[in-house]
């Protein structure tokens, strides 16, 4: 079964990654990495930030030997992650939470909550380590 992992430039989402690492390679299945961006900047001011983002990603999964993908999203983060899932017939999502206020939650929508209740397969969410 494949491990999905959405990952932002955050983090959460480095958080997210690492523990999605560690879940790929307990269950032995290959890791999709999404990788969205939510704060709606075009196309072009993304490619080099993304590449390199790419790249940092990668590299230690290239090294550690973990079968993986990375999919570029559409800026719809919940909606990325679940369709991902669905397509390849994810096991397991991992994703990253940040703390927000009630009024946060009311204004922005919460991410988490719409792939919590509209993913296909158990949901792992984790949050940053405090110092």
């Amino acid at each position: 079964m494949t491990v999905v992992v959405g990952y932002l430039s955050t983090p959460e989402g480095r958080e997210a990654l690492g523990t999605a690492v560690d879940e790929a390679i307990s269950r032995r299945s290959e890791l999709l990495v999404v990788v969205s961006d939510k704060d709606g900047r075009s196309l072009p001011e993304q490619v080099e930030e993304r590449l390199a983002d790419i790249a940092r990603i990668t590299a230690p999964l290239d090294e550690a030997g973990i079968p993986h993908q990375v999919v570029t999203g559409t800026g719809e983060v919940a909606e990325d992650l679940v369709s991902t899932a669905e397509t390849h017939g994810a096991g397991l999502i991992v994703i990253g939470l940040r703390r927000r206020s009630p009024v946060g939650k009311l204004i922005l929508g919460s991410n988490a909550q719409r792939i919590l209740l509209d993913a296909p397969c158990p949901v792992l969410a984790v949050k940053p380590h405090r110092p």
